[in-house]
């Protein structure tokens, strides 16, 4: 595989299991949120992946960022868009390799890689059902051409963000609630009264959303 990962595989197997995929922010690795993975559900594969590209030791980005522009320049949107489809395949690659439910597929990202798991999601619905979005926003540019177009209506997204976030104005989270349920997408979203970073209440809600919506 092209992409480096850690896995947890799950404590419960079954023919075929769940799989929470997680995707770190930028200048971090896959070690971070693969910290909390024996908090998450036990019947699931975890598998934590870091991003392509270094920074330095340790510090990795899905793609360049300029902290100094507003949302519509804050991304190497090239670089972003390779990522999406890296990703993409990286999920073909796990359910080839491991015995994974192909339609219990769950993105969970915090910053950049929630950025990134809103545009696979909107991109290749039919490789993703559910994405927990934490601390990032939407991207309509980093997503697929006619995005618009694919069925969206099955994709469901717990969206949440800190109303003190000092590196992604909660502004900007705010928009993509409304964008994608006009799309069909079945979003939820919360904020929590902390800065760039998952409060335990977040936390709490996230995995009660996954429990709740999870496939019989």
């Amino acid at each position: 595989m092209q992409l480096h990962y850690l896995i947890r595989e799950p404590y419960d197997k079954k023919t075929y299991n769940p799989v929470l995929l997680l995707l770190h922010g930028y200048g971090s690795n896959e070690e971070d949120l693969f910290s909390f993975a024996d908090e998450l559900p036990k019947d699931y594969y975890i598998i934590s992946v870091r991003a392509p590209y270094s920074l330095m030791t340790g510090s990795y980005a899905w793609y360049a960022i300029n902290f100094d522009a507003d949302e519509k320049r804050f991304s190497d949107l090239n670089q972003a868009r390779q990522s999406r489809d890296l990703l993409a395949e990286f999920i073909d690659e796990i359910i080839k390799s491991y015995p994974i439910d192909p339609k219990q597929v769950t993105l969970i990202g915090f910053s950049q890689g929630c950025i990134l798991s809103y545009a696979i999601a909107v991109s290749y619905p039919e490789k993703v059902q559910r994405v927990v979005a934490m601390s990032g926003y939407f991207n309509p540019e980093i997503a697929i051409d006619e995005f618009e177009q694919n069925p969206l209506n099955e994709l469901q997204i717990f969206a949440s963000h800190g109303s003190a976030d000092q590196v992604v104005p909660v502004e900007w989270a705010r928009k993509a609630a409304p964008i994608l349920k006009e799309l069909g997408v079945q979003i939820e979203y919360k904020e929590y009264p902390v800065g760039h970073g998952v409060a335990p209440q977040n936390f709490f809600d996230f995995k009660n959303w996954l429990e709740k919506t999870k496939l019989a």
